[in-house]
């Protein structure tokens, strides 16, 4: 009986990759969100108009917004020379969901208890709005961080200091070298 060793490591995951498992991870909690919210709370529905204007300016700044921010984040990336190994900065995959609900439970908590005046309707603009962030980053980003690297010849990473608010950084390889 014999054994197989490797002695090679994984490559790190890229960026494109990790925007289409992010995002779909954040989308699919989003999704499931908003259909639990509909599904089991009745308030949930009410003010749909402000819950669709809401979600359409979510749609248009996501549209207008991200692809500029990208476009920076891609133009700052720095070259990783080789003999380096970055891990590429995976997001936690338990981290979307839970930012999903802390995030309905911070605007619904507080109606619930009478302190302010959002409720459950509320909750649903978030878990949409999740959705469409993720939606976001997993089709629209992620087709232009392939279409960069395609025209470029480089291969994207996540570096460490990359920030959900704070801004992504990236690093990158030329000629597809992870």
């Amino acid at each position: 009986m014999s054994t197989l060793t490797t002695t090679t490591s994984a490559a790190p995951p890229t960026y494109r990759r990790r925007l289409r498992i992010e995002g779909g991870v954040l989308a699919g909690s989003g999704a499931l969100g908003s259909v639990l919210l509909l599904a089991l709370v009745d308030e949930a529905s009410e003010r749909a108009a402000s819950t669709a204007g809401q979600i359409a300016f979510v749609m248009v700044a996501l549209a207008v917004l991200g692809p500029l921010a990208l476009k920076r984040w891609l133009a700052a990336a720095e070259q990783i020379r080789p003999g380096t190994e970055p891990t590429g900065e995976p997001t936690a995959l338990w981290l979307p969901p839970l930012v999903v609900a802390v995030l309905v439970a911070v605007f619904v908590v507080p109606g619930e208890l009478g302190v302010g005046a959002v409720g459950w309707d509320a909750g649903l603009r978030i878990t949409l709005g999740c959705l469409v962030v993720g939606l976001t980053q997993a089709l629209l980003l992620a087709q232009l961080v392939a279409a960069d690297e395609k025209r470029n010849d480089r291969c994207f990473l996540r570096l460490p200091g990359s920030r959900a608010i704070g801004g992504t950084k990236l690093g990158f390889f030329m000629n597809n070298h992870v």
